[in-house]
């Protein structure tokens, strides 16, 4: 492909992302990535996944739009007949319901999750399974959520850090869900600053992940209360995300879902994030809150979508 490094691959927006040749990945780490960037999904070098680990952290009030949903069969069907690259849940999902899957939707994980009934304040995720658990069950990637600012992050680091070297040992590739939190990213601008996301996203790179899950930056008023530079920088919502993008270095990165939200802003965001170097997307609720017909539409349309940006293994 035109303009491509042996370190790099582009899409229309010609922005750079990480290749599996670059990011210094184990035997076992490179094969399960390659799964799932070329072998399911839309591939191409690309990342489709579905979350269903909301039931966790909001509780099932997320699945009152769509009852039909509160069954996990129904995104495990909607993972495997809408072609997704993997599935994100919960270790109990995964000891129920990925029996039935196995060989045909691949996993992901995750290993820590916490309720939504605490504030933030102190944000920490216990550990609810291990990376053996992932190897027992066929997984192909794990996930940990870092809350990076909360007051409770020196022990988040090291709970990341056992997590990781057991990846390392057993060849698991680790998705980090990189989520600002706490008093003090508050008062520098918010969760969802440029700031507090790009440092998130860096936060992940320099903590081991191979893959970092992030949300998109939303401009504010609240943004001039952002350490210097950046309350005074003045960007778009694109150049803002090509800039966690860079932060991430040698990360695959994913952008976040959110909030369910229309077919047109939904596929906007999408191709934006793509644009900006991103090797993916991570969408849940936008998906799985839609009825069946509907939420496979709109896959097939993300799908169509990707193929502008895939690229070849080699």
């Amino acid at each position: 492909m035109a303009g491509r490094s042996a370190g790099s691959a582009v899409g229309p927006g010609s922005v750079r992302r990480p290749t599996l040749e670059a990011m210094g990945l184990s035997p076992g780490k490179r094969t399960r990535l390659k799964r799932l960037l070329y072998d399911y999904g839309p591939g191409g070098g690309t990342l489709l996944v579905l979350p269903i680990d909301q039931g966790l952290e909001h509780g099932p009030v997320d699945f009152f739009s769509n009852p039909d949903a509160l069954d996990p069969d129904y995104q495990y069907r909607l993972a495997r007949d809408g072609k997704f690259s993997a599935i994100a849940l919960h270790i109990g999902l995964a000891e129920k319901y990925f029996h039935q899957y196995a060989g045909e939707v691949p996993l992901v994980l995750k290993l820590n999750g916490k309720t939504s009934i605490p504030p933030d304040t102190a944000a920490f995720s216990p550990l609810t399974g291990s990376v053996e658990d992932a190897v027992r069950l066929g997984a192909d990637a794990v996930g940990y959520t870092v809350y990076v600012g909360s007051a409770a992050q020196d022990r988040d680091f090291e709970q990341l850090r056992l997590v990781r070297a057991d990846c390392d040992r057993l060849g698991i590739p680790l998705i980090v869900w990189a989520y600002p939190r706490g008093e003090f990213v508050n008062k520098r601008g918010g969760k969802e600053s440029l700031y507090a996301v790009d440092y998130a996203a860096r936060v992940a790179l320099e903590l081991g992940a191979d893959i970092v899950k992030v949300n998109y930056p939303v401009p504010s008023q609240k943004d001039a209360e952002s350490p210097a530079p950046y309350n005074t920088l003045s960007l778009s919502h694109e150049a803002a995300f090509r800039k966690v993008v860079q932060s991430a270095g040698r990360c695959l990165v994913l952008v976040s879902g959110g909030e369910k939200v229309g077919d047109a802003e939904l596929l906007a965001k999408v191709r934006a994030s793509m644009d900006a170097g991103a090797t993916g997307i991570i969408f849940g609720r936008n998906l799985w809150q839609r009825p069946w017909d509907d939420a496979l539409q709109i896959t097939r349309n993300i799908h169509a979508l990707f193929r502008e940006y895939s690229h070849p293994l080699h």
